[in-house]
């Protein structure tokens, strides 16, 4: 089994994506903002998600070459979860800064702590947080069979085994974040803090 600590490609393969997806985020929001060329940015930045695939091919051809699960194997199907749920929204957000520099465009808006825009943004958070889940499981489960492993027998041995293990992790952040996100702003954050319970925004009409 594979140590971190011990030279293993797939976890500098996972560096290499990593470090790529900032270099092409920027090089592509350069080259629409800097150098007026949008076409070439979009060209640029529908590279990104390629990215993820030469992860995950490099990874199936590592177990397949006889490598036993572990956690950096895991980690490369979480990679691939979490940039397909919040790659798109991080684009964005880069894209929003870019052009306030670079563009002219507002000053994008501080996020809310509190309100109805508050509790939509935590729902919109936990979606991304859904389908990040949605990819990484089935991912697992992907590899698992990918390197021969088959179901676990009881409960200690599905903790033994990383790929097993990391899914059951992964739907418990799952279900940690739906509380602390969305149940918890419903509960408790749905009135803005700066305005009092009740109050109209229509009250000096006059």
């Amino acid at each position: 089994m594979h140590r971190v600590t011990e030279f293993n490609p797939i976890l500098w393969a996972i560096l290499a994506v990593e470090v790529a997806f900032w270099v092409a985020l920027a090089v592509g929001l350069t080259t629409r903002y800097v150098l007026r060329m949008p076409r070439a940015s979009r060209i640029i930045l529908l590279c990104v998600p390629l990215l993820d695939l030469v992860l995950i091919a490099l990874t199936a051809v590592d177990l397949a070459g006889g490598a036993e699960p572990d956690f950096v194997h895991a980690l490369a199907v979480i990679y691939l979860g979490f940039t397909i749920g919040f790659g798109h929204a991080t684009i964005a957000w880069a894209d929003r800064w870019f052009a306030y520099r670079f563009a002219g465009a507002p000053r994008p808006p501080k996020p809310p702590k509190s309100g109805p825009e508050y509790v939509r943004r935590m729902w919109a958070e936990w979606r991304r947080v859904l389908v990040a889940w949605a990819i990484a499981l089935p991912g697992l489960f992907g590899l698992g069979w990918v390197a021969g492993a088959g179901l676990p027998a009881d409960w200690d041995a599905m903790w033994a085994d990383p790929l097993w293990a990391m899914a059951a992790r992964l739907t418990a952040i799952a279900a940690i974040w739906f509380a602390a996100g969305p149940v918890y702003a419903m509960l408790f954050r749905w009135e803005d803090e700066g305005e009092p319970a009740g109050a109209s925004p229509q009250r000096q009409e006059a």
